[in-house]
């Protein structure tokens, strides 16, 4: 089955379009899937093949600040990270809507993404309802914690930070899918994490599960640290399969 990837540039954002040549002019369903922090779209390249292989349109953005829109990262404690974040979220409807408008889309909408990408993917069930099924692999459903996280550590090391560093932040609360889990509203949602992480806690992705017996969510943990291996992306692409796959 061979595959087309076609570079794209959405007004400013660089993605790659995967999909199955033959069907590249079909109506399919649509995967969005977000790289990692300090990573680029070319690094989710192996999970997009994977995921257009099943019969699925994946769309793989540079993140802002990554790829081809490197730049480099500021000294002040998580101003890059959080900023790239935003911007993702920005910038979803945008490209979903691009796609729509060309007849290759319905509305079997898919989110997924690796770390900064999984954060960037239960940001966006928060305030998306049009996501039918997401995937968060070795991200957080937890941004406050993290956030609050960083500033504790940045304390320790006698970084500078900024005095109103919460402010700054203050959209985070309203995208944390820990403090809004309802807005999840049954939807299918597939976590991945390796119990060694050091980068993303996975204390945190566990203590949502814990506190949130919800229906759909599944969760998947392994003797990991903050790596992808092959299986891990394998289950990934069954479990779009099995959530998004069907007829529209």
């Amino acid at each position: 089955m061979k595959l087309t990837i076609r570079k794209r540039t959405l007004g400013t954002i660089p993605l790659l379009e995967v999909v199955q040549k033959e069907n590249r002019n079909e109506l399919l369903p649509l995967i969005v899937y977000y790289h990692g922090w300090q990573s680029s779209k070319e690094l989710v390249l192996t999970q997009g093949r994977k995921l257009a292989q099943a019969g699925f349109r994946v769309l793989l953005p540079d993140a802002a600040n990554h790829g081809d829109r490197y730049q480099e990262m500021t000294r002040i404690p998580s101003l890059t990270f959080w900023q790239s974040i935003h911007t993702n979220l920005f910038e979803f409807g945008f490209i979903v809507n691009h796609f729509r408008k060309l007849g290759l889309a319905d509305d079997r909408i898919g989110v997924g993404g690796v770390s900064m990408g999984g954060f960037t993917t239960c940001a966006l069930l928060t305030h998306n309802p049009e996501i039918k099924a997401a995937a968060c692999v070795m991200g957080s459903p937890k941004p406050v914690a993290y956030r609050d996280r960083i500033l504790t550590r940045a304390k320790e090391m006698n970084r500078f930070y900024p005095h109103d560093y919460e402010s700054l932040l203050s959209w985070i609360p309203s995208y944390d899918l820990s403090l809004r889990p309802e807005t999840l509203a049954g939807r299918p949602l597939l976590f991945w994490h390796g119990t060694q992480d050091r980068i993303v806690p996975y204390e945190d992705t566990a203590a949502f599960i814990k506190g949130n017996q919800i229906p759909n969510v599944r969760f998947i943990e392994e003797g990991e640290k903050h790596l992808v291996k092959g299986p891990t992306m394998d289950e990934v692409t069954s479990f779009f399969v099995r959530e998004l796959a069907g007829p529209y």
